[in-house]
């Protein structure tokens, strides 16, 4: 993997999480979080995926990898909504 794919990669992640951020409506950090989520996602979709049978939609081929752009997106705004019941406190 050469330095352009990484590149290419981090920037797919971070869009991915970023759109996970704005499905969710609950919004943390800036650049570097919706990288991390963009990968948090990917490997969350994919597992979920896996386990109901799902077809891997829109892979992105990077560097001789493949990237799962929606499930990405799905796994991160799944994991994004979790993040945002448990750290939003109570109102009362």
């Amino acid at each position: 993997m050469t330095l352009l794919d990484l590149l290419i990669l981090l920037l797919v992640a971070g869009v991915c999480g970023a759109l996970g951020q704005a499905i969710s409506g609950f919004s943390r950090g800036g650049c570097l979080v919706s990288i991390a989520l963009g990968f948090i996602g990917a490997i969350l979709g994919m597992w979920l995926a896996r386990q109901l049978g799902l077809p891997e939609i829109l892979m992105l081929p990077v560097g001789g990898r493949s990237f799962p752009v929606v499930w990405s997106i799905i796994g991160s705004a799944l994991f994004v909504a979790v993040i945002s019941l448990l750290t939003r406190g109570r109102r009362g």
